[in-house]
């Protein structure tokens, strides 16, 4: 059995590295993946606190396929804004976004 620490280490792994990609990229794109990483790495603790903490009970799973649910809704929104956006500006950078406020 995989000691929970390493579970740990992962998610806390691509915990950072979705919120320096959010932070550092200029891209919309690239913003939702980065944004999907930290969901991503929240299920993955959702899943390893219920399968250590409450073994015979399926809570943590449920949790987890309902947020990859929201995430999957939140990833079609998203995209169809981003789409929109690319219609209009021909360009999807976050400091080019100042042009639809005209």
């Amino acid at each position: 059995m995989v000691p929970m620490e390493y579970y740990l280490v992962v998610s806390t792994i691509m915990m950072f590295v979705g919120m320096y990609g959010f932070f550092t990229r200029r891209n919309l794109l690239a913003m939702l993946i980065s944004v999907e990483l930290i969901l991503n790495s929240v299920d993955i603790n959702f899943v390893v606190f219920n399968r250590y903490l409450f073994p015979e009970q399926l809570e943590g799973f449920f949790f987890a396929m309902f947020a990859i649910g929201v995430s999957a809704a939140e990833t079609a929104v998203a995209i169809a804004i981003i789409i929109n956006i690319y219609r209009n500006i021909r360009n999807i950078q976050v400091k080019n976004l100042n042009e639809m406020k005209n």
